[in-house]
């Protein structure tokens, strides 16, 4: 395969082509794929194409670098969505434990980094949603669903108030 600058235009895509790479490639000595390179460059319809055609979104380079990190590095916004609207993995980290929302902060890329912190928060409510059981935030702080929060209060309620009425027959 051949490894392509971040920063090369999108007649660089051609020699892909050319060389005949497969979709999900064996990796190269950097272990990038044509999706990463796609990511890399910021060509979002050269990455639509490689998810249409069943790149692997979530396939790490030798930096543990997914197409959605290397997206997150070059501020790419529309190659971001377009792997979120996939279901890359959001909180997948590098070998040096970033996300790409770090890394576009890193990058200075803020509203790349205001998109992928929304997206973590929506995915992590729908989680949340669909069990009653307590999940460990961000900083490990224990939260509960607020439907099982208020089916607690409802039962410790009751059970107060019966215990009052007892305690009014006992008076």
């Amino acid at each position: 395969m051949l490894m392509l600058d971040c920063n090369s235009e999108s007649g660089s895509f051609s020699n892909l082509f050319e060389a005949g790479t497969g979709v999900n490639a064996p990796a190269d000595a950097f272990g990038q794929s044509p999706a990463h390179l796609a990511a890399c460059g910021g060509e979002a319809f050269f990455l639509l194409w490689q998810l249409q055609t069943g790149a692997n979104m979530n396939q790490q380079d030798c930096l543990g670098e997914a197409p959605i990190h290397k997206a997150a590095k070059v501020g790419s916004l529309e190659c971001l969505a377009l792997l979120v609207a996939g279901d890359a993995k959001i909180d997948l980290c590098n070998n040096s434990g970033q996300t790409a929302a770090d890394l576009a902060l890193a990058y200075g890329f803020l509203e790349c980094a205001k998109f992928l912190a929304t997206i973590q928060h929506t995915q992590t409510m729908k989680l949340r949603g669909q069990s009653g059981y307590t999940q460990s935030d961000k900083c490990g702080l224990q939260r509960e669903n607020p439907a099982a929060q208020k089916q607690e209060h409802e039962i410790s309620g009751s059970a107060s108030r019966k215990r009052r009425r007892s305690d009014d027959v006992i008076a």
